[in-house]
C-alpha cells in the first residue's frame, strides 16, 4: 500500500448550468472526508454523472469551487483515479500491458517497474492469470476487473467511480461490490461512487447521499452504519439492510419530482 496521505474533497457553494442555460446545480456543498466511502444516489437527470464530471475538472462550475486537499481540481489532479461505467480497454493490448498502459504515458518509471506493478495491481483484483488475455477473451467482469486496476495501478488517493458495474448480471455486480469493497479496505481511498442501485448504495457506503432532480442537488445524507468489513454477502440480509433500503427508497420517491 502506498503512503501518500488520503483524499479530502469538499465542493463549496457550486452553481452549474448546460450550455442552453438549463441549471443543474444551485449553490450545492459536499465535503467528504479522507478515506471515507460516499455514494451518490438519485434519479435519472439528476445530475449524477455531471457532478462527477465537476470533481473531476472535466466540467467548471460557473460559480464555487472544488478542491482536493485544498487545491483547485483539475483533469490532470495526480490524486485522481476515475473508473468509467464501461471499460473501455484497448482492444489490441492485454490486461497487463492495459494495466500499464497510464504508467507507459506518465513515463517516471521503467518498463520492468511498469510491469512489476502491473502485475502487483492485476493480482489484487484477482486477475493474475489473465495478464496475456486480449479484452475479447474476458467476461464483463474480468474487463471491468482490469479497468479498476489500470486505475489503481496509478496509486490515487480519491477514486471516482461512475456506475462502473450497471452493465453487468446481478451476479457479477455483486461480486465486484464485494471486490470493491476488499480493496477499499486494503488502500483506503477516499472513495465517492455513482449508482442508482438503493441496494448497492446501502452494501458500499459510509454515507449515501441523496440528489434531486436538477436543479435540486442533494436532497438528503444518510450514514450507513452497518458493520465493517461488509464484503461477505449475508450484510443484505440484516434487517438493518432492508431498513436502509426502505429509508433510501421514500426519499427518492419526492427526489425524483421536478423541484
Amino acid at each position: 500500500m502506498h503512503t501518500q496521505q488520503m483524499a479530502q474533497l469538499s465542493v463549496n457553494h457550486l452553481d452549474f448550468a448546460y450550455p442552453n442555460g438549463q441549471p443543474v446545480f444551485r449553490d450545492l456543498s459536499l465535503h467528504v472526508r479522507p478515506g471515507e466511502f460516499i455514494a451518490l444516489l438519485g434519479p435519472s437527470g439528476c445530475g449524477k454523472s455531471t457532478l462527477l464530471n465537476l470533481l473531476s475538472g472535466f466540467h467548471q462550475p460557473s460559480r464555487g469551487s472544488v478542491t482536493v486537499n485544498g487545491a483547485a481540481v483539475t483533469p490532470e489532479t495526480p490524486e485522481l483515479g476515475y473508473v468509467f461505467q464501461s471499460p473501455q480497454l484497448f482492444p489490441w493490448l492485454n490486461a497487463l500491458d492495459n494495466v500499464r498502459f497510464g504508467l507507459r504515458m506518465d513515463g517516471r518509471i521503467g518498463a520492468a517497474a511498469q510491469r512489476e506493478r502491473a502485475h502487483h495491481y492485476l493480482a489484487m483484483v484477482g486477475l493474475a492469470d489473465a495478464a496475456d488475455k486480449l479484452p475479447y477473451q474476458l467476461s464483463g467482469g474480468m474487463q471491468q476487473r482490469v479497468a479498476l486496476a489500470r486505475t489503481l495501478v496509478m496509486e490515487p488517493t480519491l477514486l471516482l467511480m461512475d456506475e462502473p458495474f450497471a452493465a453487468l448480471d446481478a451476479i457479477s455486480r455483486n461480486s465486484m461490490n464485494e471486490e470493491t469493497l476488499r480493496l477499499w479496505s486494503k488502500l483506503g481511498q477516499t472513495v465517492v461512487f455513482i449508482t442508482h442501485d438503493i441496494d448497492e448504495a446501502v452494501f458500499l457506503a459510509d454515507r449515501v447521499v441523496v440528489l434531486g432532480a436538477a436543479p435540486a442537488g442533494i436532497q438528503s445524507e444518510l450514514r450507513i452504519e452497518l458493520p465493517r468489513p461488509r464484503i461477505h454477502r449475508d450484510t443484505r440480509k440484516l434487517a438493518r439492510f432492508n431498513d436502509y433500503r426502505n429509508e433510501l427508497l421514500d426519499r427518492i420517491a419526492p427526489a425524483a419530482q421536478p423541484a
